[in-house]
C-alpha cells in the first residue's frame, strides 16, 4: 500500500498525542477520510454538523492538549470556523482540516459547487488566516510535509488553532513518511538573559511590597504554568485568587486560596483584599469587559504586574522571549529562605466569614436554582470535569467548592451559547476515565442539541443538567425583550429520539428537589449512555451575581459615543 499525504497527516496527529479526530463527511474530504481511517490508534469520531465538529475538537483539546476536526470545503469549513474562532479566543490548539477542490481547477476559471460562485477559491484560506496562527493550502504532495508540519508546530507552540486545506486529488498521492515527533513538538526555549532579568525584577517587586497577592488568569493552562504557580504560592505564602474563567486552574484546597476575584461579584472578602493589596501579580490574565465586570474591576497601575505566557512586564520594563513557568520557578528559587509574604492571607482570615452550608430544601417543594446547584455540587468528585455553558451556569459553577483534582471548563472569552454540548462530547471522548457533568440552559441547548445523539452513539455516561426556565436568562439580565423567550421543548423526551432502536440514554424530568435527587441517582448508575435531567425552575430564578454582573455589563454596552 502506498504511503500518502493523508497518511502523513494522520501519523503526525497521532504523534502529537491525538487518539481521535472529529469529522463530518463531504465530497471534497472523502478520500482524505479514507486515508485517516488507515492510521493505527487514530479513531474517526463523527459529528452531526460542522459547527459541532469544531466545538467537539475544542472540547477534546481542553482535556487532551490538542484536537482536530475534518470537514469539507466552504459549506462545511465556514461553519466550523466559528468554533475555530472560539479556539483562538480560548487559547486551544485545534487543527481544522478541510478538503478542497481539485488542484487542476485552481486558476482554471471553473465555477464549482460548494463555492460562492466565483472561480477564485482562495476566500476560505483568507478567512482562516484571520482566525488561526497558521493557515496552509496543500496542492502538491511534495510540499505537503513541510506545510502540514508548519501548521501543527505553530499551533502547538502558540496554543492557537491552525488550518490545513488539502486538495481532494492530493490526499491519496504518494508522500514521504514523517520523521520524529520532536520536529513538531519541540518547544522554543526561554532566553536565559531575559529570564534572569525578569526573575530579578519580579523578586524586587515582591520584596518591596508588604501585601502582595497572586491573581490566576485563564491563559495559565495554555502557558503550561499551573504547577509553577502553585510552587510560587507555596514559597510566598500570600493570598491567591482565580479569575472567573480560570476556575480550577489553581487548587481550592491550597492554604493560600481565597476565592474568585471578579469585581462586584467576587467571592466574599476577596475584592476587599485586592483593594487593600499593594502588589497584584496577575499570571496569564485576560482583562475584557466580562472579566472586569464592565471595566469596573480592571487591575492597573504601578502596583500591578502582568505576566503572560511569553512576556512579563515589571515596573515599566518588558521581558520577552521567556516561558512564564521559567520566570515563576526562578522567583520561587530566589525566595528560598526568605520570610513568607502572608499578610494578605492573615487579613483575609480576619475578615472572611465562611458561608453556612446550603440547607437542603423540602423534597416536595418546587425546584429552585439554589437547590439544583446544591445537588449538582454534591456530584463533584476529584475525577469530575464540570462544563458550564454561558449564562447563569457560569455563576453557579463559580460558587461551587471544588475537591482537589476537579476541573471546570468555561468559554468566557468567545461566549458562544451552545458551545457546551459539543465541547462536552469532545471532552468526554478525550477523558473517558473522568465523570463529565454539563450544566446548560434551555436556550443554549437548542443551538447544538444534536451532539447528545453522538454521546448516545459512543455510550458516553455524561450527566447533563438542563435548566428549563424558558429563555436566555443571561440576556434577560443584560437587556430584556421578547427575543429572550424560547419555544419550549420536551427536553427529557428528546432522549428517546436520540436513542432510536439501540441507545441507552436516559431522559428524566425534575420539578422538585426530591425528583432531582432520584434523577441524579439514576443518572450516576447509567454507564451505557448520557443522562439528561430537565430541571424546571422559574424564569427569574437566577444567582444574585448574574443580576449584578449583568447590570454592570449592560452599563458598559450602553456608553454613549465619545468624540475622537
Amino acid at each position: 500500500m502506498a504511503y500518502t499525504v493523508g497518511h502523513y497527516l494522520g501519523d503526525r496527529l497521532a504523534q502529537i498525542g491525538l487518539k481521535d479526530h472529529f469529522a463530518v463527511a463531504g465530497d471534497y474530504n472523502l478520500v482524505l477520510l479514507d486515508q485517516l481511517l488507515e492510521i493505527d490508534g487514530l479513531r474517526q469520531v463523527y459529528c452531526c454538523n460542522e459547527l459541532n465538529c469544531g466545538f467537539s475538537a475544542e472540547g477534546y483539546a481542553r482535556a487532551n492538549g490538542a484536537g482536530a476536526a475534518v470537514v469539507t470545503f466552504s459549506v462545511g469549513a465556514l461553519s466550523a470556523l466559528n468554533a475555530i474562532g472560539g479556539a483562538y479566543a480560548e487559547n486551544l490548539p485545534v487543527i481544522l482540516i478541510s478538503g478542497a477542490p481539485n488542484s487542476n481547477d485552481v486558476g482554471s476559471g471553473h465555477i464549482l459547487h460548494h463555492t460562492i460562485g466565483t472561480p477564485d477559491y482562495s476566500y476560505q484560506l483568507d478567512i482562516a488566516k484571520r482566525l488561526t496562527c497558521a493557515a496552509v493550502s496543500v496542492t502538491s504532495a511534495t510540499e505537503a510535509p513541510a506545510l502540514i508540519d508548519h501548521a501543527i508546530r505553530t499551533a502547538l507552540r502558540e496554543k492557537k488553532p491552525a488550518y490545513i486545506e488539502i486538495a481532494c486529488n492530493v490526499a491519496a498521492q504518494p508522500c514521504v513518511r514523517p520523521g520524529p515527533a520532536s520536529a513538531v513538538l519541540a518547544e522554543m526555549p526561554s532566553d536565559p538573559a531575559s529570564v534572569a532579568q525578569a526573575v530579578d525584577a519580579l523578586t524586587r517587586f515582591i520584596d518591596s511590597r508588604k501585601k502582595p497577592v497572586l491573581l490566576i488568569g485563564s491563559k495559565l493552562r495554555a502557558a503550561g504554568a499551573e504547577a509553577a504557580a502553585i510552587r510560587l504560592a507555596d514559597a510566598l505564602g500570600c493570598a491567591v485568587a482565580t479569575m472567573a474563567a480560570a476556575k480550577s486552574f489553581f487548587p481550592e484546597d491550597h492554604p493560600g486560596y481565597v476565592g474568585t476575584f471578579w469585581g462586584d461579584v467576587s467571592s466574599p472578602g476577596v475584592r476587599q483584599i485586592f483593594d487593600w493589596s499593594d502588589g497584584i501579580i496577575a499570571l496569564a490574565p485576560v482583562f475584557n469587559d466580562y472579566s472586569t465586570v464592565g471595566w469596573t474591576a480592571w487591575p492597573r497601575g504601578e502596583n500591578v504586574v502582568v505576566a503572560d505566557g511569553r512576556h512579563v512586564s515589571v515596573e515599566g520594563v518588558a521581558y520577552d522571549g521567556i516561558h512564564l513557568r521559567d520566570v515563576l520557578d526562578g522567583v520561587t528559587k530566589a525566595w528560598d529562605g526568605r520570610p513568607k509574604k502572608d499578610t494578605t492571607v492573615t487579613e483575609f482570615r480576619r475578615i472572611h466569614k465562611p458561608a453556612a452550608p446550603v440547607a437542603s430544601a423540602d423534597p416536595a417543594a418546587p425546584l429552585v436554582r439554589a437547590e439544583m446547584a446544591r445537588q449538582i455540587s454534591g456530584v463533584l468528585t476529584p475525577q469530575t470535569s464540570l462544563i458550564a455553558e454561558t449564562g447563569d451556569s457560569w455563576f453557579n459553577a463559580i460558587q461551587m467548592k471544588l475537591p482537589h483534582g476537579a476541573r471546570v471548563e468555561l468559554e468566557m472569552q468567545w461566549g458562544h451559547i451552545g458551545w457546551s454540548v459539543p465541547a462536552t462530547f469532545g471532552y468526554a471522548v478525550a477523558a473517558p476515565e473522568r465523570r463529565i457533568v454539563l450544566m446548560v440552559g434551555d436556550g443554549s441547548f437548542q443551538l447544538t442539541a444534536q451532539e447528545v445523539a453522538q454521546m448516545v452513539r459512543l455510550k458516553l455516561p455524561v450527566l447533563i443538567f438542563l435548566v428549563n426556565n424558558r429563555g436566555y436568562t443571561i440576556e434577560v439580565q443584560i437587556h430584556d425583550g421578547p427575543y429572550n423567550n424560547v419555544k419550549n421543548w420536551d427536553y427529557a423526551g428528546l432522549m428517546e429520539v436520540f436513542n432510536a432502536e439501540d441507545g441507552k440514554g436516559l431522559g428524566l424530568k425534575a420539578t422538585t428537589g426530591g425528583e432531582l435527587a432520584q434523577a441524579i441517582e439514576k443518572g450516576l448508575a447509567n454507564r451505557e449512555g448520557p443522562t439528561l435531567i430537565e430541571c424546571t425552575i422559574d424564569r427569574d430564578d437566577c444567582t444574585s451575581d448574574l443580576i449584578s454582573w449583568g447590570r454592570r455589563v449592560a452599563n458598559a454596552n450602553a456608553r454613549p459615543p465619545e468624540d475622537r
